[in-house]
C-alpha cells in the first residue's frame, strides 16, 4: 500500500472517531502537533489519541471536506477543512494543512497546520474550557 493510501484511510478512520483503529495508523515513537499552539504535542499512539478525543469528542457532527494531497517520498500533505459542528448550534469550518511523514507503513509524525484564531473565535465556551483542562492525566508525562 502506498503512503497516500495509507493517509488516505487514516482520515476514514479518523472522521468516523474510530479511535482504536486509528491508533493503529501510528509509530511508536510518533509524534503529533499543532504548530503554534503546542509545542510539546503528543507523543506515542496513546497520547496522540488521548489529544484528539480532547477536543473532536465533544462534537456533534465532525465531516471532512479533503481538497488536495502531495505525496513525495516519506511525506504526504494534505490540504483540508474540517467542519465542527457543536451541540450548542455553532459550526465552524476549520482548514489544516496536515504534514504526515511515514517510516515502515506508519505515521511516524503528523504536524498540523491551521489558523487557529479561527477556531478559538468562533468555538463556544464549553469547548474551550474543556481543551483548556488538557488531556494530559499527569502533568508529566
Amino acid at each position: 500500500m502506498s503512503n497516500r493510501e495509507i493517509v488516505e484511510r487514516y482520515w476514514d478512520v479518523h472522521f468516523d472517531r474510530k479511535w482504536d483503529a486509528m491508533a493503529t495508523f501510528f509509530s511508536e515513537e510518533a509524534h503529533y502537533t499543532d504548530v503554534g499552539l503546542d509545542a510539546v504535542g503528543a507523543t506515542g499512539a496513546e497520547e496522540i489519541i488521548l489529544r484528539l478525543r480532547l477536543g473532536i469528542e465533544p462534537l456533534s457532527g465532525y465531516i471532512h471536506y479533503p481538497k488536495n494531497m502531495i505525496c513525495e517520498g516519506d511525506l504526504v500533505v494534505t490540504e483540508h477543512v474540517e467542519q465542527w459542528q457543536f451541540h450548542t448550534g455553532e459550526i465552524v469550518d476549520h482548514p489544516f494543512t496536515s504534514v504526515m511523514e511515514l517510516a515502515d507503513g506508519l505515521i511516524c509524525r503528523w504536524h498540523d497546520y491551521s489558523h487557529l484564531g479561527n477556531l478559538l473565535e468562533q468555538a463556544p465556551a464549553w469547548w474551550l474550557e474543556h481543551i483548556v483542562n488538557g488531556w494530559r492525566e499527569n502533568p508529566n508525562l
